[in-house]
């Protein structure tokens, strides 16, 4: 297997820097200090092209491959964890399910502004649905042609915006010998009876948006089911391997982002008349980080080269999501302790960075729910 970056990535991961640290950066803390959802930002990012990344150039897509658009997300990661959120959940659990699973009609519908000025919703948590995901109450009755849709989803990212075109909904379409069946509908947000209620106050990612949807007697085509019925769960789980790099890859970008703060600071603040980096401890804290964040990086590549190769790659995935969540809340623990009071106050942003690497332990699978998928792969 080739390590080498191609000239295409190296390249493209340069325009992505740039980008992050000429439009991202100098927003990043005022946004999350507000919990402003920058609907202009997202836009450049459209019209940048890191939107619909990995979209066919026939949808208006860039055509990327999944390791180039991995990059992406590291590199804004690397300066700003809720924006970073945006274009990830974006790409992968907003665009991914029509992408691979709609039909021609539905991917010439909605492809196309979404690879440019919109944003689409993942739907499949719930109050009791979360690691369980079968644990969905939402409901869905397909009848004469028509969907009816009744219940609640939670935690759903980019679904509550001002650019949000509808979501993707996990729905209990009948139950079999007692068992649920589950099917995926396509549902834009100016339905009515579809109510999409932004979630504040968060801890982490306070930048980027969180919505609660309600769907009380939604009704939509029936051409807006999402593969088909009965099909649902498998879509929604598969499409959650995928969005296991993207997670990855934030953690990566946060640790490497936490890693140059410490690393930079460390140079600067004097003490027994040295820089701090000088001593032992400090000089040891910034080697482990170093490697940690090599390994992380190195496996995170390996599952995105297995996903362009085509081969199973969901076990990569998940190793790739737990380990990097790992990496970042260790470099951004040890971060703060070189870093001392400063990593603690709001005007620096290893203090936002502490707060975003928390998130990537829970979201797309718990590290509890990915350590199950591995040891049942390992175990087959």
């Amino acid at each position: 297997m080739n390590f080498e970056l191609t000239k295409q990535q190296v390249e493209f991961r340069a325009k992505v820097r740039d980008f992050a640290e000429k439009e991202i950066k100098p927003v990043a803390a005022q946004n999350d200090e507000n919990e402003f959802f920058d609907v202009e930002l997202t836009k450049k990012m459209g019209h940048e092209g890191l939107l619909g990344m990995c979209v066919s150039p026939e949808y208006g897509g860039a055509g990327l491959d999944t390791l180039s658009y991995i990059i992406a997300v590291e590199e804004i990661a690397r300066v700003d964890g809720s924006t970073a959120a945006t274009i990830a959940a974006s790409n992968s659990l907003g665009i991914g399910p029509i992408k691979d699973y709609g039909t021609e009609e539905q991917k010439r519908r909605f492809l196309p502004a979404l690879c440019k000025d919109k944003l689409w919703g993942f739907g499949l948590t719930e109050e009791d649905a979360g690691s369980d995901s079968r644990g969905t109450k939402t409901t869905v009755k397909i009848k004469d042609g028509r969907c009816i849709i009744n219940g609640t989803k939670i935690f759903i990212t980019n679904s509550a915006t001002p650019m949000t075109l509808g979501t993707s909904v996990q729905a209990v379409s009948d139950v079999k010998d007692g068992k649920p069946e589950f099917t995926a509908v396509l549902v834009p947000n100016d339905t009515p009876g579809f109510t999409q209620v932004p979630m504040n106050r968060k801890m982490m990612w306070r930048a980027s948006n969180t919505g609660k949807l309600v769907f009380d007697n939604v009704e939509v085509s029936e051409d807006l089911v999402l593969g088909k019925p009965g099909e649902g769960s498998r879509m929604m789980l598969a499409t959650l391997d995928s969005g296991r790099l993207s997670i990855a890859a934030m953690g990566l970008g946060c640790a490497q982002g936490a890693y140059e703060m410490a690393l930079a600071y460390s140079k600067q603040r004097v003490q027994f008349g040295k820089p701090v980096c000088k001593f032992q401890a400090v000089a040891f804290m910034l080697a482990e980080m170093a490697m940690q964040i090599e390994a992380a990086r190195s496996l995170l590549y390996k599952a995105c080269r297995m996903k362009d190769a085509h081969v199973p790659y969901g076990m990569e995935a998940a190793m790739a999501k737990l380990f990097c969540s790992q990496t970042a809340a260790k470099v951004c623990d040890d971060a703060v302790q070189i870093m001392g009071g400063h990593g603690l106050l709001k005007d620096f942003d290893m203090e936002r960075f502490y707060r975003d690497q928390r998130i990537l332990q829970i979201g797309e699978g718990t590290s509890e729910i990915l350590k199950l998928v591995i040891s049942r792969n390992i175990l087959n």
